[in-house]
């Protein structure tokens, strides 16, 4: 008898299941288990957003909900409950509210607000990582390994008409001047969530890659959809001021393609967008879950439709997404087809593109893992 049909004939057994924590994991076949997600409450709807999107299902004559699902065993996301028709992250770790994190799970991901930016605020989800999710090797501090020099920078922008800040990190025991430049979006979530002083540390100290330096880029939470993404001001803003600023503050190489810029969902579109706009600057972009759908004026994919009509560089590509990513976007397409689209439209120009689909959803427990793959395929000395 399965799990919720012993709930239905006895729900006298909620303690006894969920003691143990949840969801419930049981084995399904050698790639796959069973999860069974669990809540008990007293609501009109509830439902399981961001990693999975779904509806729980309440057994009738109790107050206990559930959702099962047979899922990847290499599974590594982030979810929450939510109630009614919101959807709203969750703004603390209690376990209640209209949106909260799953009381019964233990493992919580913090996203704390960017004291940078007074419109940004905390918001939690719950972490779900099942039996075969991969290791994460270079996120974490490694012994030995000395942590980099970090320093906040105020630039104020001409283009955006008003003041954007930079936070800079160094690694340890390199130059301090003459090093390329890894430009990365969503600066404070890309530190503070995804790790990545930490990962570009480790790899740099092991040999992995040649150093280089960091900017990361702090905009507005509220002109982020305006601000970053394919759009000729943030070309001008990263071209005509970050990196002269860059220039002047370590000799960030002008050219010969050594930089790199990197960034996820819409930072993934942007890293992408500046790339093939700037080749003579950036010879690598990292570009997670890049938001490929948009385009100016509601053109759909309007970037990909753009690479066969630009001259071909010398630019290397690596583009990830999750293979849970198959919830119709705002043109009608997935994120794992727009990101199949422009891997293709890529390689058919010529490009070097590493690809890689992860088992998971839009989420920076991921992003966070494969950057370093990312930094390994696009990195280069010269």
């Amino acid at each position: 008898m399965g799990i919720i049909d012993r709930l239905q004939a006895d729900p006298g057994l909620w303690a006894d299941l969920s003691a143990g924590g949840t969801p419930l994991v049981e084995p399904w076949d050698d790639d796959h288990v069973r999860v069974t997600f669990l809540w008990r409450g007293d609501a009109e709807r509830t439902r399981i957003c961001w990693g999975l999107w779904d509806d729980l299902t309440r057994i009738p004559g109790t107050d206990i909900w559930h959702l099962t699902r047979v899922m990847p065993a290499a599974t590594h996301t982030v979810y929450y409950l939510a109630h009614g028709d919101g959807d709203a992250m969750p703004r603390d770790p209690s376990g209640a509210g209209a949106a909260h994190v799953d009381p019964g799970n233990p493992i919580r991901q913090h996203f704390p607000a960017d004291p940078l930016d007074p419109t940004d605020h905390d918001v939690w989800a719950s972490v779900l990582r099942l039996p075969g999710a991969p290791a994460e090797p270079w996120t974490g501090r490694r012994p030995g390994v000395t942590p980099g020099t970090r320093e906040t920078r105020t630039l104020h922008s001409a283009v955006f008409g008003g003041d954007r800040h930079l936070v800079l990190h160094r690694p340890a025991g390199v130059p301090g001047t003459g090093l390329p430049t890894l430009v990365v979006f969503d600066g404070h979530n890309s530190r503070e969530v995804l790790r990545i002083p930490e990962t570009l540390d480790n790899l740099v100290a092991a040999g992995r890659i040649a150093p280089c330096t960091a900017i990361f880029v702090h905009l507005p939470e509220a002109a982020r959809d305006d601000e970053l993404g394919a759009v000729p001001a943030l070309r001008d803003f990263i071209a005509s001021e970050v990196m002269p600023f860059a220039r002047t503050t370590w000799g960030t190489p002008d050219t010969g393609g050594r930089n790199i810029v990197a960034g996820a969902s819409r930072g993934g579109l942007a890293a992408a967008y500046l790339a093939l706009e700037l080749p003579e600057v950036f010879g690598g972009a990292i570009c997670q879950s890049g938001s490929f759908w948009w385009g100016p004026d509601g053109e759909p994919e309007w970037l990909t439709g753009q690479v066969a009509a630009r001259p071909r560089a010398d630019v290397r590509f690596y583009l990830d997404v999750g293979a849970s990513e198959t919830t119709p976007g705002p043109t009608g397409a997935t994120q794992v087809e727009v990101n199949r689209r422009m891997r293709d439209a890529l390689r058919g120009r010529g490009y070097d593109v590493h690809y890689a689909e992860y088992a998971g959803s839009h989420d920076y427990v991921n992003w966070r893992r494969t950057f370093a793959d990312g930094l390994l395929a696009v990195n280069r000395s010269r």
